[in-house]
């Protein structure tokens, strides 16, 4: 069995002006470019549902995406412990250009939406990779910096993407959104071809899990496609809208049976059977449910309700940019000190806050209390995110380190496309009468039914925080301080 090595500069410094510094930077860029792209288009949509002529296909200009990184991340983690985190994260960053030039020139719906598909399969190899990359490089203590600096950047990235593409859609036109990932993607490749060294591999490569990939892929289209389409293109008691959902569960379910026969699987279910991993994952899902659920459905509150322009309404969101990373580059202090449990509670239970203030919105309510409440969800987001993402990676050895990772992302894109697919349907199916635009009559009961569904996500993240197990290690050292402060000597 060979075994991957990642050459690490013999330094302890880990800001970005350090020997590693390059590496994070690029990483970080990476890291914006694909999460940037997830919600870029949400107050763009209008504008390239005209230009293009298919309104009704907007729903899929964000699920193609998001389900393309959900297939892609896993299999991308499983490949990274197999072939090198190098060769995965530039063939991420490759699938992600190609895709944005075909975005950029779409001439079609179906064409954007071919497009958006090859950025998410991009999308879904670079962000596991640059965070098992971070955690290769850094030590457990220097990952509470930096994870803090990739997921600050992953959420600063996916919530200025609504006003960044209000502003394009408004001022330059919307095919820049696309066209200026270009000489991005172009400058992540160079510095990490130019600064990220592995050592050479050596030993039997394990197979790759082509039948696992190929059953998670089908379930997966099967349930986005029932939910987006039911109800719309075919009734949700229809022979069709059953044929799609069962056929769904029937490749779900001959997926968890061959993953937990192969040995080596591309999405190995055996890692939940860890309460911390699995509790992890599943966090990572419902965070993916709620993000991309206000992402995508305060905008259009903000456009359809308040009646503000795209560039408004994405500065409406856009609170939670200053949330987020200000809780985020503090978690790992954080964490370090009161356990990885305790921080992810604490955050959760202030997205709960933040998500319930939500059900008070409505048609006469000012910019800034929206805006207010964003700020509060991406203050606990940033505080739940990350910690439970570093505690499952230091659980995990440095051969499964990727499978790990790449689970985590997984279960995010899994969330974020099931959480747009689940919010679409409800303002479908509550705007099905109007013909041509809903007006705001017509669609803030819809929003107010996405929010309590936001809402009710929240409560279960608080659960599923409660669930983490007790950081006894953290524990210990607390206790050791505290009786070192006691009796004014060091703890034996």
């Amino acid at each position: 069995m060979w075994r991957l090595v990642t050459v690490v500069p013999p330094t302890t410094a880990v800001g970005l002006r350090s020997e590693r510094g390059p590496i994070l930077l690029s990483l970080m860029l990476a890291t914006s470019l694909v999460a940037l792209d997830a919600t870029i288009i949400a107050t763009a949509s209008a504008t390239i549902a005209t230009s293009l002529g298919s309104f009704e296909q907007v729903p899929w200009l964000f699920t193609s995406y998001l389900l393309a990184a959900a297939l892609s991340t896993p299999l991308a983690g499983r490949l990274s412990d197999v072939l090198g985190r190098k060769r995965l994260i530039l063939a991420g960053i490759g699938l992600f250009l190609a895709g944005s030039v075909l975005c950029g020139a779409a001439w079609s719906m179906t064409a954007m939406i071919v497009g958006r598909v090859l950025q998410g399969l991009g999308s879904g190899a670079v962000m596991p990779v640059s965070q098992t990359i971070a955690a290769d490089i850094y030590t457990l203590e220097e990952r509470a910096r930096t994870q803090g600096y990739l997921a600050s950047v992953w959420a600063v990235s996916s919530v200025v993407g609504p006003a960044l593409g209000g502003v394009f859609s408004e001022f330059v036109g919307w095919r820049w959104i696309f066209w200026i990932n270009l000489p991005l993607c172009v400058l992540a490749g160079w510095m990490i071809v130019r600064r990220y060294h592995e050592a050479p591999r050596t030993g039997e490569r394990e197979p790759i899990d082509y039948v696992g990939a190929v059953l998670l892929s089908g379930a997966s289209v099967l349930l986005l496609l029932g939910l987006l389409e039911g109800g719309i293109s075919w009734a949700w008691a229809s022979p069709a809208s059953v044929g799609v959902l069962g056929g769904a569960v029937v490749l779900a379910a001959l997926f968890v049976r061959h993953a937990l026969r192969t040995p080596h699987p591309v999405l190995d279910l055996r890692l939940l059977s860890g309460r911390l991993v699995g509790v992890a994952s599943a966090i990572s899902l419902v965070v993916g449910v709620i993000v991309l659920g206000l992402s995508t459905y305060v905008p259009i509150y903000a456009q359809g309700v308040l009646g503000h322009g795209p560039l408004l309404a994405g500065f409406a969101l856009a609170a939670m940019t200053v949330g987020w990373p200000l809780a985020a580059s503090n978690s790992g202090r954080l964490f370090l000190r009161v356990g990885f449990r305790l921080t992810a509670l604490t955050g959760s239970t202030v997205v709960l806050v933040g998500t319930t203030l939500m059900l008070l919105l409505g048609p006469a309510t000012s910019l800034p209390v929206v805006a207010a409440t964003t700020f509060l969800v991406g203050l606990g987001m940033g505080l739940t995110a990350v910690p439970p993402l570093i505690a499952a990676q230091s659980a995990a050895t440095h051969a499964t380190r990727g499978a790990v990772t790449g689970m985590n992302g997984f279960a995010r894109s899994l969330g974020s496309a099931v959480g747009v697919a689940v919010c679409g349907v409800v303002v479908s199916t509550h705007t099905a009468h109007v013909d041509g635009t809903p007006s705001a009559t017509d669609l803030m009961p819809a929003l107010h039914l996405v929010f309590w569904f936001v809402a009710a996500s929240a409560v279960v993240l608080v659960a599923l925080a409660a669930l983490l197990p007790v950081d006894r290690q953290a524990a210990r050292d607390r206790r050791a301080a505290a009786a070192e402060a006691a009796v004014g000597r060091p703890a034996e």
